[in-house]
């Protein structure tokens, strides 16, 4: 068993957007609903993320940050200032890994263009950019308020500010999208150059207006023709997929959402934010932080937080959960590794199961390793059923 703990990232959450789209489920909020004389109460919010971090620094356990994302809503509507505070709060009260991925959500808008460059001298290494789409009527339909042009120019000011290392998100499977669409959309990304891209399907999720008022969305032939058609696309220009959703250059894979599917360790500060801990005595639980603003504004930070232990008969779904999802062979030990725990039985077991229905590689399996067949990416689900307690 191992006694080393698993690596550790840091999450950050800014809940505020211009405007809340429709398919959204994140904690996003509004910005003007909480605006005081046309600005965001950045004062008391980073005061608040640095009290909540303040807080969580136990857990960090001697470890070193390997990654942060910045996420929301739309963390690139706070000030450059604000930015510029964070950063140097974060490198005092933390040690941080050489070459730390830091990660920030940006939407293409010229208001936002506009600070890339401070974003970038803050310290922000890396740039995701909120596309979904270039066409006018889909990103309308999306409640998108960017248009094509804007988010063509976002890529080469992010160029202009320094960024080498660019995420793109663009959806698929969007109302009423055809095959011709959605690969118009996926050519255009790839002739923009970023190092990764995030491709994925369009779900409705509840608690959206799309879920209250369902878009038509393309037939399942469709879907499965864009998927197909796209992924060639994506390799064809040197894109490696590497987990459900995501494809990149060589050696420029996410590493931020690589330690989520390994099941490493992250904290999670701001309103809304998740984190996943192991401590020294090997128990793991999840944390989730308040989710309202104003309420995540106005409380001491013992008050922000629940905490939920993830039991252990539970961890062999929860860890193959997330590692499932990226495709890329991995040795069994690694679940010693980042659970704390023996191997146990009933994992095994359900592996042998997925090797006889053909959904994980029986000659990797022979050396104690684990890999998804072509077979077990189609049918995930029916995979990871394997493993429920």
């Amino acid at each position: 068993m191992s006694t080393q703990l698993p690596p550790l990232s840091l999450y950050i959450h800014l809940p505020w957007c211009v405007r809340k789209c429709p398919y959204c489920d994140f904690n996003s909020h509004q910005a003007d609903r909480f605006e005081a004389n046309g600005k965001l109460p950045e004062d008391a919010y980073l005061a608040q993320l640095l009290a909540d971090l303040d807080a969580d620094l136990p857990y960090v356990a001697g470890r070193e940050i390997q990654t942060a994302f910045i996420g929301g809503g739309t963390p690139s509507l706070m000030s450059e200032n604000f930015y510029y505070r964070l950063m140097d709060a974060l490198r005092e009260k933390l040690t941080w890994a050489d070459n730390a991925e830091i990660t920030m959500e940006a939407n293409p808008g010229t208001f936002e263009q506009e600070k890339f460059r401070h974003f970038r001298q803050a310290g922000i290494n890396r740039l995701s950019i909120g596309i979904q789409s270039f066409q006018p009527n889909l990103l309308k339909t999306l409640g998108r308020i960017h248009n094509r042009e804007e988010a063509i120019h976002a890529v080469d000011k992010s160029r202009a500010a320094g960024f080498d290392n660019i995420n793109l998100d663009l959806m698929h499977g969007l109302p009423d999208q055809s095959l011709e669409m959605a690969l118009e959309d996926l050519s255009l990304a790839i002739e923009l150059n970023p190092e990764h891209l995030s491709w994925y399907q369009l779900t409705i999720e509840p608690n959206t207006e799309f879920y209250r008022r369902p878009p038509t969305l393309p037939e399942d032939n469709t879907l499965w023709g864009i998927q197909d058609a796209g992924q060639e696309l994506l390799t064809k220009h040197g894109y490696a997929q590497y987990e459900v959703s995501a494809n990149s250059k060589e050696n420029r894979r996410a590493a931020h959402n690589l330690n989520y599917w390994r099941f490493g360790d992250y904290i999670g500060i701001g309103a809304g934010a998740h984190g996943k801990i192991t401590l020294v005595n090997g128990q793991i639980f999840r944390t989730r932080k308040t989710r309202h603003p104003n309420h995540y504004l106005n409380n001491l930070p013992e008050a922000l937080v629940i905490k939920e232990a993830i039991e252990q008969e539970d961890l062999p779904l929860e860890f193959m959960m997330n590692r499932l999802r990226l495709f890329e062979t991995f040795d069994l030990k690694d679940y010693e590794r980042f659970t704390y725990q023996s191997v146990p039985s009933s994992l095994v077991k359900a592996c042998e199961i997925a090797l006889k229905q053909g959904l994980l590689d029986t000659d990797e399996w022979k050396n104690q390793r684990v890999k998804t067949t072509e077979k077990g990416k189609l049918f995930l689900n029916e995979l990871l059923e394997l493993f429920l307690p």
